[in-house]
């Protein structure tokens, strides 16, 4: 299912430590990986010289962390505005997954800081995993999945076994949130899976896989529920489902009034205490 890696690095943040931790996973560990780093334009020959120099060192910084297999990684150093170059790769090499370092902005200040992590996750329909400066990488044991009736939902879902497959002590966490218009939140509780229909499905498919699986729920904010849930249950990885946000008669802007508006996924990856893996259905 992740045979294809697009690691997408500037030098700065965790993106390089959440694909070392990604690959001790066994599903993982023969994908191939593709090094991305953007060398974005200047105005003189000297400037641009510089950039190159200074591009091929963080290429080679990263290759050297990573400590791959040489049959399993290329790297690709290219100029460009960062954003599009990030998705014409992406396509050029049929990623499975891309993986970026993000610096939680909120939707605004994405907008206004034109933030490569938010046009990418604006723009691209692959699966993707943010993950933020201000977090700590773990060792992949606990995987969350935010489960609701969505086909996004069970698209996560089958990515969350597939990960998990192999992984001694691996555990699924199933997450129900049921949502207060009151904003009132509720205590987190581990649930039967009989009186959840949709846990009860996403439960018996881990069984099929010999993935242990638990079940909870709360009520309140959604965006604020899974969070909170995330954190409190010591969640390595969390994986949510985001329908397609792409604008449908212009395919190459920014949606900006959908940004800018209410979004569950928008949330949850500048507020959620673990990286965040991203899975869309297209609408």
């Amino acid at each position: 299912m992740i045979e294809k890696i697009l690691l997408a690095v500037s030098g700065l943040g965790h993106a390089e430590e959440m694909l070392k931790t990604l690959k001790e996973v066994p599903s993982i560990q023969s994908a191939k990986v593709t090094v991305l780093h953007v060398v974005s334009g200047q105005t003189t020959a000297n400037a641009m010289t510089a950039k190159w120099q200074e591009g091929g060192k963080i290429l080679a910084n990263a290759i050297q962390t990573l400590n791959l297999d040489p049959s399993q990684v290329s790297s690709i150093l290219r100029q460009g505005d960062p954003k599009d170059v990030v998705c014409q790769v992406a396509d050029e090499i049929d990623a499975d997954l891309i993986i970026m370092g993000s610096r939680g902005l909120k939707r605004l200040q994405s907008i206004l800081s034109n933030s490569v992590s938010q046009y990418v996750f604006q723009l691209s329909s692959r699966p993707m995993l943010l993950v933020k400066d201000d977090i700590y990488v773990k060792k992949i044991k606990r995987v969350m999945v935010a489960m609701d009736n969505s086909d996004a939902a069970k698209n996560c879902l089958n990515l969350a076994l597939f990960l998990l497959r192999g992984i001694q002590g691996g555990q699924l966490i199933l997450a129900n949130v049921t949502t207060d218009l009151g904003g009132k939140t509720s205590e987190i509780t581990e649930v039967n899976r009989d009186k959840n229909p949709v846990l009860a499905a996403a439960v018996s498919e881990a069984e099929k896989q010999g993935i242990q699986a638990r079940c909870f729920s709360s009520s309140g904010k959604p965006g604020e529920e899974i969070c909170r849930l995330a954190e409190e249950l010591n969640i390595d990885l969390l994986l949510l489902g985001s329908p397609d946000r792409r604008p449908s008669i212009a395919k190459s802007f920014v949606d900006i009034d959908r940004l800018v508006g209410s979004s569950l996924s928008d949330y949850v990856r500048v507020n959620a205490s673990c990286p965040v893996l991203l899975a869309r259905t297209i609408d």
